[in-house]
């Protein structure tokens, strides 16, 4: 696979155009020569087929040759809901969920949450969060960056959906599960709400089930708040190769 590189919309064929300072970076890091062939998307779907034109000290330029039809997205609409894990675990699921090929992540505060947020420290840590998963989505092949929201208390975030914003809603459940993922059908919507260490309160619990969740299990073993929700997106994406 060539190298891949996001850039800022829009792209158009025969355009000649300077790359941002993080892929010019990588260009020069990378060894690359006038004349080399990379790729770039810029989110909106698809990809572009490009050409080093120009090399400078700080400055790469490429001219778009021409835009290829290419989807690697799942053939459903993921959005994992988490309460955040503490320390770099965070990076961690924001990276690995992108590969997997969630659509949208909601960075939580709950109950029992280690990690707690707010203000210009919050704003930070989402953009940092961005850029992490921006860099997946160009690892990964990818053609669209996941979304991820600002962050919120559990008890806003549920107080802010509506009936029509998600199709099936699954709260992740040691309590009640009544059993593992039910396959999904291509083009549907899904929400996942997953718990920070310690696991969603009873009281979290029971307002997600009031806000029209179904308690949904991952087997019989305690998985870390890090690993459940690339569990969920892990079995989704090998249901979605099948569709």
């Amino acid at each position: 696979m060539q190298p891949r590189f996001l850039v800022p919309p829009p792209l158009h064929a025969g355009d000649t155009r300077a790359l941002p300072p993080g892929p010019s970076r990588h260009v020069q890091v990378l060894r690359l020569q006038p004349g080399d062939g990379i790729t770039l998307f810029d989110g909106s779907g698809g990809e572009w087929l490009a050409c080093i034109e120009r090399i400078g000290r700080s400055e790469v330029s490429v001219r778009v040759i021409e835009h290829v039809d290419a989807s690697r997205e799942l053939a459903f609409d993921v959005t994992i809901a988490l309460g955040m894990p503490a320390n770099d675990r965070m990076d961690s699921v924001v990276e690995k969920a992108t590969e997997l090929g969630v659509a949208c992540i909601q960075p939580l505060v709950c109950e029992r949450s280690v990690l707690r947020l707010s203000g210009e420290r919050a704003d930070k840590k989402v953009a940092h969060w961005l850029a992490v998963a921006a860099a997946a989505s160009e690892q990964c092949g990818r053609t669209r960056v996941p979304a991820v929201n600002p962050i919120c208390t559990l008890s806003q975030w549920l107080g802010s959906l509506s009936p029509d914003t998600i199709g099936r809603r699954h709260v992740l459940s040691l309590r009640e599960g009544r059993g593992g993922l039910a396959m999904a059908i291509a083009g549907q919507r899904l929400l996942f709400l997953s718990g920070p260490e310690g696991g969603l309160s009873d009281v979290e619990e029971q307002s997600a089930l009031q806000a029209g969740f179904e308690p949904t299990s991952l087997g019989p073993r305690v998985l870390r708040a890090d690993t459940a929700p690339l569990a969920v997106l892990a079995a989704l994406a090998l249901q979605s190769d099948s569709c």
